[in-house]
């Protein structure tokens, strides 16, 4: 069967990267209020195919010359000609699963074909990580392996259940410090707004405490979209989920920077989803961004939130 690649999801710091699938889909996907991975089922693409990808991407690069007959290059980047020539994503939703022989195969190549490149990059599931020694790790930062994304999605391990993430929060830490050791940057998401209105508050607490443990090079923030399709958005639709409001999740925000304490986190609400957007470094900054969410919290303005039309995923 023919790879089919995969839709575009990325982190908003990879804008500038050119998106390399490896794998279609998610190993993990079971997580009750994700509407892309949710079901998909997990592909692996050859190697063979991913190289001779690389091998047309380096020939465009180098030369402008674009061959056909080395096959696999999608040229709807063509048209984004924002690619900065220094990043690569590796897609899809966890690339780290990919086979460890063959994954070593490919960024060898990568690094063959590009050498000027600074940054790899992919998604990880806290499982993939899990699977993988410290040394094979430090193998891959070494291939320029430079940064991993992670969900951690709630600090509390009755919501990580919930939602069927599949790990708990010990497994989310001792993930981490295998990061941690192995050199690579870490970027670790949460989810506001995760357990509803009636949780809110503990699942602000316990991500707190957790993301403090993992303490990651990066932290980020999303608030939870209830999109068709999904599980959570039926509980919702029968009145099982009860979620929380706008400033709620501000008030998930602020309880977040306020309990954690990180070494030296970049922190930031920049995501589509957000209603307000706050970034800064923890805890460098932490009084500052506390006092602009207490500000924001204060005054109950909703035109001073991103207006629902704007959210996105």
């Amino acid at each position: 069967m023919q790879f089919e690649r995969p839709e575009i999801i990325r982190p908003p710091s990879e804008l500038r990267s050119y998106f390399l699938p490896l794998t279609s889909g998610c190993s993990n996907n079971t997580c009750t209020f994700c509407n892309y991975y949710f079901k998909s089922k997990l592909k692996i693409r050859d190697a063979d195919e991913v190289k001779k990808e690389i091998d047309a991407l380096a020939l465009y690069k180098n030369y402008g010359i674009y061959s056909s007959s080395l096959g696999g290059l999608v040229f709807d980047w063509e048209g984004k000609p924002y690619w900065d020539e220094k990043r690569i994503f590796l897609q899809d939703g966890d690339a780290l699963v990919y086979p460890y022989p063959k994954l070593k195969e490919v960024l060898r190549h990568l690094n063959e074909k590009l050498p000027n490149l600074e940054r790899i990059a992919a998604y990880a599931t806290p499982q993939d990580i899990l699977r993988r020694s410290v040394d094979e790790l430090k193998t891959l930062k070494e291939l320029k392996l430079e940064i991993l994304y992670t969900g951690l999605e709630s600090g509390s391990d009755q919501v990580l259940q919930k939602v069927q993430k599949g790990v708990n929060t010990s497994q989310m830490i001792e993930a981490a410090r295998k990061v941690k050791k192995s050199g690579i940057t870490f970027s670790v998401t949460v989810i506001l707004g995760l357990d509803g209105i009636e949780g809110s508050e503990e699942h602000a607490k316990a991500t707190a405490r957790v993301l403090s443990e993992m303490d990651p090079e990066y932290g980020a923030a999303l608030t939870l979209t209830l999109v068709p399709g999904t599980p959570m958005y039926q509980d919702w639709k029968e009145g099982n989920f009860h979620p929380i409001s706008p400033f709620q999740s501000l008030e998930e925000l602020k309880l977040i920077i306020k309990d954690s304490n990180f070494t030296d986190c970049f922190f930031s609400s920049m995501h589509a989803s957000n209603y307000w957007a706050i970034r800064g470094k923890l805890p460098q900054e932490k009084e500052r961004m506390i006092s602009e969410l207490e500000e924001i919290l204060t005054r109950r303005d909703p035109s001073l939130l991103r207006p629902e039309y704007l959210r996105g995923l």
